[in-house]
Order: structure tokens, then sequence, then C-alpha cells
């Protein structure tokens, strides 16, 4: 096989995988929404997925790409959430470079700026403050230079419970182990500078794990361990919901929630590092957005 049908074919894997990972997802959080018996909103009409194409336009309106965004809202369990999967293409400006890739690939970038980007994106928003917030992607990156993946997953409450904690990390490690007993670790380290608030001195959540430039040299390991950091998410996740969408709350809870989602809010719109990239390069901006809370506060 040429390489040239070798990469068409590891570019139509990856666009499958992260469908495929996608449904998994909506099919579990709607079943969720469906089992939910409990709480202040159990009333409410079980949470349904809209789907909606996206696209993007280059500066000559010409589309290059798009996807298909899945939102979530008023839900028994979910206030807001929404996964999105996209496959884009075109050529980078050197300010969209500047702001997705790390010193190592900006000499071949800048020389040839075409690229091919494909993902999923997940972020989720609930209404019990005592279930967190939490937010997951994954993708793969081409251009004529190089290929690499990137992406990860990080637990953010506004009510922390170390037990909590622990599970979401014990399950990324399990996954990264897998492939890599380096690869926790480096990467928790990596999501602990990743999503740090600056002008806060403190991070958005608990941490998880974060990467990207990821290229061993093997595209089928590097796409086995891609597509387990996407197997972990679920077990991760839902056995905290699961465990803890029966608490009550009070209006001093909602509180501190809407105003954690402010911190939240001010990560993703001033330091986020794929919101940029997503407004920059000409993405719809409502899924560029997508992770974006429904209602947030600041005192």
């Amino acid at each position: 096989m040429g390489q040239k049908n070798q990469m068409e074919l590891e570019k139509n894997r990856a666009i499958k995988w992260f469908k495929d990972l996608r449904d998994v997802i909506l099919n579990n959080f709607e079943n969720l929404e469906h089992n939910q018996e409990f709480g202040k909103f159990r009333k409410n009409q079980p949470g349904k997925f809209d789907k909606q194409k996206t696209s993007r336009l280059n500066s000559k309106n010409i589309n290059q790409g798009g996807g298909e965004m899945a939102i979530m809202r008023n839900g028994r369990l979910f206030e807001k959430v929404g996964v999105n999967i996209s496959t884009v293409y075109g050529e980078l400006s050197n300010e969209a470079i500047q702001m997705m890739t790390e010193s190592k690939n900006l000499p071949h970038l800048k020389e040839n700026p075409s690229f091919w980007a494909s993902g999923i994106s997940l972020v989720a928003h609930m209404q019990n403050p005592y279930l967190p917030a939490v937010h997951m992607n994954t993708r793969m990156f081409w251009t004529k230079g190089a290929w690499w993946f990137g992406g990860g997953a990080d637990l953010n409450p506004c009510i922390e419970d170390p037990l909590d904690t622990k599970h979401f990390h014990t399950i990324q490690k399990e996954y990264c182990d897998k492939h890599d007993l380096r690869f926790y670790p480096k990467y928790k380290e990596w999501a602990d500078k990743y999503f740090y608030v600056p002008h806060r001195m403190r991070n958005r959540g608990v941490g998880g794990i974060f990467f990207d430039e990821h290229n061993t040299g093997n595209w089928e390991n590097d796409f086995a361990f891609v597509q387990d950091v996407g197997r972990a998410f679920l077990p991760a996740f839902t056995h905290i919901i699961e465990k803890k969408r029966h608490l009550d709350w009070n209006e001093n809870d909602k509180a501190l929630q809407l105003s954690h989602r402010g911190l939240y809010v001010e990560y993703n719109l001033i330091y986020d590092r794929g919101t940029k990239f997503g407004l920059s390069t000409g993405h719809d901006p409502d899924a560029v957005l997508m992770s974006l809370p429904p209602m947030a506060s600041w005192s």
C-alpha cells in the first residue's frame, strides 16, 4: 500500500473512532437521564441530544470541513452537555500556528501550513452541585511534515470530594499504564500546568491528564493509546454520577457551583488553546463555545 493510501486509511479510521465514541457517550448519557429518579429535576422530561451540523469557512468563505454538534439542555441530571465531532482542513495562519503547537513543530508548519484535523470534544455541566463538571477531548492532527495526537480529560467539581478525585485519576492511570507507565505521571503533570488559571492562582479543577503532539513514531500504538483515553472517560466519570446523583442540595450549594463556573468560563475564554484555535480558524463559534455553561456568576 502506498504511503498516501496508508495515510488516508489512518485518517478514516480516526474519523470513524471519534464518531463511534461520540455515539457510545450520547447513548450512555441519555440512559442516565431516563434512569434519574432522584432530585429536584426528576419530573423534568429526560434530556435528549439535539444534533446540528457545523462548518468551517476560510477567509474566502470556502467550506473547509466541519462536523456535528450534539447538545443536551435542561435534563434531569445534565443542565448542559455538548459532545462535538469534527474534521477540518486547510491552511493555518501564523496566529493559529502559534496557538496550537509546541515549539518542536513550528518550523515545518511555518514552511508548509497545510493541515488536517479530526477529533471529539465533550463538556458536561450538571444540575446538582455535588456532581462535577467534566471535560474530555481527543484528536488527530496531520500536516505535510508530521502527525500527532492530543487530548485528555479533567474533572471540575465545585464541591470537591477526595474520593471522586482519586477514582477519576485511578481510571486515567489504569488506561494509560496499558501503554506506557510513563504516560500517566507525565500527562497528569501536563494537565496540572495546562489547566492552571494564572490570574486566580489556582487550577480550574482537580486535574486529570492532558497531552499534545503525542507521536512515538508508531501510529498504530499511538492510535490505540488515544482510543483508550476515550474509553477511560465513561468509567472514570459515570461512577461518580451513579454514586452521588441522589444527593440533595440547597441554594448555597448552587451559588458555589455558579461561582466555580465563572472560573471555568474565565479559563476557557482567556487561556484555552482549543478555544483560541477554533475561533481563529473560522470554525462555527457555537461549536467552539459549546464548553460554556448555561449560567455562571461572579461575586
